[in-house]
């Protein structure tokens, strides 16, 4: 028997497609996909959005149609059968992760040669419709979050000019608040800052060093203050005689923003937004948030897809090994004749 690259048929696996919803299996956006994806953007949550751009029949997937793939791993929508779910899904976080969209190509083993090129990852799949499809996978990530700590020319013009850009937002002045420079760690736990917002701290020297004790204690990719070099080194000693470790005091960039030289409050505002501007730029601050995990991949011995390890709802154990499998289909296939596709994964480098 030959373990890989004879007719290959899923047809005990009958399984719900990419997403939930196969209302008519119709292509185009649903409005429920148009509503979530609007209320994930105004959350700040990522996420993926998956067209199928390219269908061969007898593919379930329709040219136009689409899903929507969180972070999480929840899907919204319907562009495909259970044969190219996990491969969409994956591909999906990946996009989330790098923040590049993707061309993906499933089809059979024997095909995927002619449809490999820049920008394409092709997938082998081999499911009983024998259809292919070509998917489209962007990421859809938060737009930047600076929160600027202080009321002041500087803190007023920096939040103008960051929504300007199409960031998120927020100036916050704990002296007008009723807890006063108390108020500001709950505030910034209302800001929800992730691994990567930015924290401007420009309290013209009111409450710099609580402003900047409470940023320090967040994820934040950048915490800035914005203070002369005198002023800076008050405040780091100050806090460094109250427990602050080395290692969070370094992550301040003070005095904050590119060195202009001498210029205007609003002027200060330009420097923190071109220097934020310059390192997300450069790669040296974060775009999106980095995966806490690696994922455990393996590849179904039968088909030679991939399979997320942690997902895997087939498996069977062999000489000591487990083997993880895409689907019912594949693992009866294996289990028909394991020793065949034990070598052949052998051979392969499995």
């Amino acid at each position: 028997m030959a373990a890989r690259g004879a007719e290959h048929r899923h047809a005990a696996d009958v399984r719900e497609g990419l997403g939930s919803d196969r209302s008519s299996e119709s292509s185009g956006v649903k409005p429920e996909i148009l509503a979530l994806a609007d209320r994930l953007a105004e959350a700040g949550e990522p996420f993926a959005l998956a067209t199928v751009v390219w269908a061969r029949a007898p593919s379930s997937g329709k040219p136009g149609a689409t899903a929507l793939i969180t972070a999480d791993r929840k899907v919204t929508g319907w562009i495909g059968g259970a044969c190219a779910e996990p491969t969409v899904i994956r591909e999906a976080l990946r996009t989330l992760e790098d923040g590049t969209a993707r061309l993906l190509f499933l089809g059979t083993a024997d095909e995927l040669a002619e449809h490999q090129r820049d920008g394409v990852v092709t997938v082998p799949i081999a499911c009983q419709s024998e259809g292919a499809l070509e998917v489209y996978v962007e990421p859809v990530l938060p737009s930047p979050q600076v929160i600027v700590i202080g009321r002041s020319p500087a803190a007023e013009a920096l939040g103008t000019m960051a929504l300007a850009l199409g960031w998120r937002s927020t100036v916050y002045d704990a002296e007008a608040s009723p807890g006063g420079a108390r108020g500001v760690d709950p505030m910034l736990e209302e800001a929800v800052v992730g691994p990567t917002s930015m924290v401007v701290v420009a309290t013209q020297g009111h409450y710099d060093e609580d402003a900047l004790r409470a940023a320090l204690a967040t994820p934040a990719a950048y915490v800035g203050l914005v203070a002369s070099r005198k002023r800076t080194e008050s405040v780091l000693g100050y806090l460094r005689d109250r427990g602050v470790s080395d290692d969070d005091l370094a992550r301040v960039r003070a005095p904050a923003g590119l060195d202009l030289g001498r210029v205007e409050p609003k002027e200060i505002a330009v420097a923190i937004l071109a220097e934020l501007v310059q390192l997300r730029a450069e790669g040296r601050l974060p775009v999106v948030a980095e995966e806490p995990t690696s994922r455990h991949e393996e590849i179904d011995p039968v088909c030679g897809m991939t399979v997320d390890v942690a997902d895997a709802r087939f498996r069977a154990t062999h000489e000591g090994r487990t083997y993880y499998f895409c689907s019912a289909a594949c693992l009866a296939s294996f289990e028909a004749n394991p020793a065949a596709y034990a070598v052949s994964a052998m051979n392969t480098g499995q």
